[in-house]
């Protein structure tokens, strides 16, 4: 008979319910062991997430730190007296020390621009089929007019007109599609519209473009064309550093200071402007504080984890030398081989650890420091060194999944694949179980009914029995 039958006519002879007693005597017998796979359950769960948030709290915290270090502002910088002259910005990896010195921009460097006439008929003006060439060198230029050119190294670049791009908007567009070094325009006003080039800042960027073909001629621009002109002509920057001119074809200069880029933005002569160092001492007395505030906050997370009594990863070892390398971290080498007396930890320029193994910050301390060491502060905030280099050196080692955390959790989740199986196992065994007990219990309801059918006729044959006497 089928389970399901069986269950139907459980306690017809009996009349006790025995499909929910059978049930729950199943479940009284494995509920310890449901409850004990529970708990456990909950307990992985319990470390997995806080595991979790750990490595999440001390990746963010090593990546903060090695964004921040990885720019300009913890390190010296130039500065310049006069912004509206120039502007100066310090290269990346450039190690800045103390120096000052006197720049005067005497020439900014431009690019020429050259127009033709306008036409009347505006971009739709035809001029043909055949070939402009594009000729780079160096020009001289009185009023308008290119009076003088000479060729430099680089060979013409000839650019094809057909009848695709024949129209004044198609040289246009054409002579951009060269890339050849000039960038061209079309202008047009109640006069007409005009064809409108300009080249790369430099003196040896100035150009001619000649037209051979149809009526390209007429876009002529250089010596002896008449139907354009030349509107800013091409030249360098000149600059003079310490009275010693020198000239640059753009005027972002590189190299005339080593490790400093210099924007020029207006020519003043006669006008010298100062370019010194400016060092960052506010900036890292806030990155101190706000490391130290940042890390007092990971602490203690790391620290509730790894609480003998109530934390998820009282047990776990990774989780226990985490700990152990954050209150290390005041005492670590942040500088390579520093000179006896020099500060070279986060003690020594007053980060302290308190009783509860927070850190805290000794402001007077930490000023003269940056006073009496500023190179030697800075290098301890240096890109991939000092701070940032211990950082996240804990950062790995925690996020490890063969020493830490991370191996943790791949522990952790394997153990919750096994109590997944546990609790299949013993909800299959429960169900073999309940399935025995009710055939058991049918068997005895089938029995209890039989007695009671003989009771039954045993009553009414001793009634009638008597009846008669």
């Amino acid at each position: 008979m089928a389970i399901e039958s069986i269950a139907k006519t459980l306690g017809t002879g009996s009349g006790i319910d025995i499909s929910a007693l059978v049930t729950q005597l199943v479940e009284a017998q494995y509920a310890v062991k449901n409850a004990a796979l529970t708990e456990k359950a909950d307990a992985l769960a319990a470390k997995i997430s806080t595991a979790a948030e750990v490595k999440s709290n001390l990746t963010e915290f090593a990546r903060a730190l090695a964004s921040l270090t990885s720019g300009t502002s913890l390190s010296t910088q130039p500065s310049s007296s006069n912004t509206g002259i120039l502007n100066v910005t310090g290269l990346a990896g450039a190690k800045l020390n103390g120096f000052s010195a006197n720049l005067e921009v005497r020439q900014l460097a431009q690019s020429q621009v050259a127009s033709t006439d306008p036409f009347i008929d505006g971009p739709a003006h035809d001029f043909g089929t055949g070939t402009l060439t594009l000729t780079f060198g160096t020009a001289t230029v009185a009023d308008g007019d290119m009076i003088g050119f000479t060729a430099g190294g680089a060979a013409p670049v000839e650019i094809t007109i057909d009848s695709s791009n024949s129209t004044l908007a198609g040289v246009a567009q054409a002579i951009n599609a060269a890339n050849a070094g000039v960038t061209a325009s079309v202008m047009t006003d109640s006069s007409g519209s005009r064809l409108v080039v300009k080249g790369a800042t430099g003196a040896t960027q100035a150009f001619t473009l000649q037209g051979s073909g149809g009526s390209l001629g007429d876009l002529d621009i250089g010596p002896a064309a008449s139907g354009s002109t030349i509107n800013t002509k091409a030249q360098d920057a000149i600059v003079a550093l310490d009275g010693v001119q020198t000239t640059r074809p753009t005027n972002s200069i590189y190299g005339l200071i080593e490790g400093v880029k210099i924007d020029l933005v207006s020519a003043s002569p006669g006008t010298t402007v100062n370019i010194g160092t400016k060092a960052p001492t506010e900036a890292i007395k806030q990155t101190v504080a706000n490391f130290v505030e940042t890390y007092n906050e990971v602490y203690k997370v790391v620290k509730a984890a790894v609480d003998p009594t109530t934390g998820p990863l009282r047990g776990d070892a990774a989780a226990k030398e985490l700990l152990r390398s954050l209150k290390a971290i005041t005492m670590g080498q942040l500088i390579d081989n520093p000179a006896e007396g020099v500060p070279s930890t986060l003690s020594g320029i007053g980060v302290a650890t308190q009783r509860d193994g927070t850190l805290s910050v000794d402001t007077a301390r930490l000023t003269s420091v940056l006073t009496n060491y500023p190179a030697q502060l800075e290098a301890m905030f240096a890109a991939n060194a000092g701070l940032t280099r211990v950082m996240s050196a804990i950062s790995d080692k925690a996020v490890s999944r063969v020493t830490g955390l991370g191996a943790s959790e791949a522990t952790y989740s394997k153990q919750q694949t096994d109590i997944d199986i546990d609790r299949e196992d013993a909800a299959a065994a429960a169900e073999k179980l309940r399935l025995r007990m009710t055939r058991q219990f049918a068997a005895m309801d089938s029995r209890v009914a039989a007695y009671k059918s003989t009771q039954s006729f045993l009553t009414n044959q001793i009634a009638a029995w008597n009846k008669s006497s």
